[in-house]
């Protein structure tokens, strides 16, 4: 992996020197855009209306709208003016458990590794934080750009998870202002909380696929090969159920089903007897 940051990170009066690597990868599949006529790549370039001429990046400076139509030209120099403490440190602030912090404030995930010097000091901060089943709440800033982090433990190795401020969280407040005149029927959510349990599992991320990536490339390929598409038949919706006692009802005996003949996949064949 290639190396994405250097710096330090900051634990009371102990500096832990580490290197940062991006921990995920999007694998989507990607399409360029052609021109039709002649299926030639097509070329986005920077274009002045203005000036009605194409311009080069050394012409292109930032601007902030401040005002409609009016705008704050910012430089290079501008940036380096802002007071930073310090841009190569990892700083935690507090040490929270996990379970407090939302899934929504997660935004990025990146690796920390030990650099050359602070293996005691990083193996340390990873046995603390295991023991105390805690998280740390960090500042840092990468490329220019402060943000928050959370750093937790995986397998032995540092992660740190950007996250955003709550001033970034957008409120759910303003969503169907009338979901609380909604009341389900006790039994109802009972069959619900059936469904949830004959459903619940331990978590396993290699059981989940991407069916439409994987559709999507086969498709791909068999174009490639020169091969004739065949489209799936249309699913039959005469057949669905509507009402939602009937839809839960349903799902319970079909997650029923599944749990069975996944038990009877677990249990071990008996060999049939022979004969002396």
């Amino acid at each position: 992996m290639k190396t994405l940051w250097k710096g330090a990170v900051s634990f009371g009066l102990v500096n832990i020197p580490v290197k940062m690597y991006v921990a995920t990868e999007r694998k989507d599949i990607k399409f360029n855009y052609l021109h039709k006529e002649c299926m030639t790549p097509v070329k986005y370039q920077k274009f002045c209306p203005n000036c009605n001429r194409q311009i080069s990046s050394e012409e292109i400076v930032r601007g902030y709208e401040y005002q409609q139509g009016s705008y704050v030209v910012i430089n290079d120099e501008d940036l380096e003016r802002i007071p930073l403490e310090n841009t190569k440190t990892i700083d935690i602030l507090d040490f929270v458990d996990l379970t407090q912090v939302d899934p929504v404030y997660f935004d990025k995930t990146y690796y920390l590794e030990a650099s050359q010097g602070g293996e005691k000091a990083y193996t340390l901060l990873i046995d603390a934080m295991q023991q105390t089943g805690k998280v740390a709440i960090a500042k840092v800033i990468i490329r220019s750009k402060q943000t928050l982090a959370a750093l937790r433990v995986k397998e032995k190795t540092l992660l740190m998870e950007t996250i955003f401020y709550p001033d970034e969280i957008r409120s759910p407040a303003s969503l169907n202002p009338g979901l609380d005149k909604v009341k389900p029927h006790e039994n109802e959510v009972k069959m619900a909380v059936n469904l949830i349990q004959n459903l619940s599992a331990d978590f396993d991320p290699s059981k989940y696929h991407n069916e439409y990536r994987q559709a999507l490339w086969e498709m791909i390929e068999a174009k490639a090969a020169g091969k004739e598409m065949v489209s799936p038949a249309a699913p039959d919706m005469k057949g669905n159920v509507v009402d939602l006692m009937e839809a839960l009802k349903a799902s319970i005996e079909l997650s029923e089903e599944k749990r069975k003949e996944a038990a009877d996949d677990k249990k071990p064949k008996r060999r049939k007897k022979t004969g002396s």
